[in-house]
């Protein structure tokens, strides 16, 4: 691969890829930085051959780039990362307009053991959640972000489109909007509650309502938000990833994101003795199967206990 400038077409592809990695999707620098190489290094194979634009690349121009990586010694999981970068690349440019097909999509993926997702340790969680300040408005907003994320196992979508309507802080409860235009109705803890509570006595009344310029229907949608921007306005999922990795960061637990929460919520409730399908409930899958991933978490768990506490371990 040359080192001449990339075509125009390319630049702009993967700078558009790079802001959706690492600001809507919340992935690791490390993560957003490999599958950028990925991406990178398929835009340079590609200029080398005369294809100026993503849009001209197809599924053989794919298979011949993932072959060459073969034919260099490229191990199976470097290869099958290489996979997932393109797909991720192409499904991005195919919603942005940027291509009129996605290439990428019959690309074919060998099968890898499969990893148990990562999960905070409670004491993380606890340095996590003490981590905001309770001095200011946005320090009572990011630590009710924290609490209600990791007390209800909520995706990060449906955080940002909370209402306060869908609040019973009385009965310690949310009603979530999901998936598939479903809701359902989650039970919260005593420090969310509170958490919550405080940020909507001390700490909304402080932050812009709407941002400004907003007048009319574009105004109200900004009004019934539980959690609001630093300049006003329904908070983005942006500001949600920024927050959580932040606080992550400084307080000491490693890169984390809102569904890194998730993965916590639903693997300290099997932990503490909840059933599968409860779980499944609370998280809002259709699927049993798909919750089913944390039991092999939970069973990781108790070999642990087991080998700590067993006299013949």
């Amino acid at each position: 691969m040359s080192d001449d400038p990339l075509p125009r077409a390319w630049v702009a592809a993967l700078d558009e890829f790079r802001r959706h990695l690492a600001m809507e999707r919340g992935l690791s620098d490390n993560t957003v930085q490999a599958y950028l190489r990925d991406a990178g290094q398929l835009a340079s194979w590609c200029a080398d051959f005369g294809i100026v634009d993503p849009d001209e690349v197809t599924l053989q121009v794919l298979r011949r780039f993932v072959a060459d990586g073969r034919r260099r010694g490229l191990a199976r999981s470097s290869i099958a990362r290489k996979r997932a970068s393109l797909r991720a690349f192409f499904g991005l440019l195919v919603k942005r307009g940027r291509v009129t097909s996605d290439p990428a999509a019959l690309l074919d993926t060998p099968k890898l053991d499969k990893s148990l997702p990562k999960v905070l340790r409670r004491d993380q969680v606890d340095a996590l959640l003490r981590q905001p300040s309770s001095d200011d408005p946005v320090g009572l907003r990011d630590r009710a972000v924290l609490e209600l994320l990791y007390a209800s196992g909520a995706r990060v979508s449906e955080l940002v489109d909370l209402d306060a309507d869908r609040l019973d802080l009385g009965r310690s409860r949310a009603t979530l909007h999901g998936k598939g235009d479903k809701q359902r109705l989650v039970p919260l803890g005593a420090p969310a509650v509170e958490a919550v509570r405080a940020w909507l006595d001390r700490g909304r009344p402080h932050l812009p309502l709407r941002p400004a310029g907003t007048t009319g229907d574009d105004a109200d949608r900004h009004a019934d938000a539980v959690f609001l921007a630093r300049r006003g306005g329904r908070i983005s999922r942006d500001e949600v990833y920024r927050l959580v990795r932040a606080h992550g960061a400084a307080a000491g637990v490693g890169h984390v994101t809102p569904h890194l929460l998730r993965h916590s919520f639903a693997t300290h409730l099997l932990e503490g003795g909840a059933d599968l399908r409860s779980v499944q409930e609370l998280l809002g899958h259709v699927a049993l199967a798909t919750t089913q991933t944390y039991t092999h978490v939970s069973r990781a768990h108790l070999r642990s206990v087991y080998t700590q506490a067993h006299p013949r371990a």
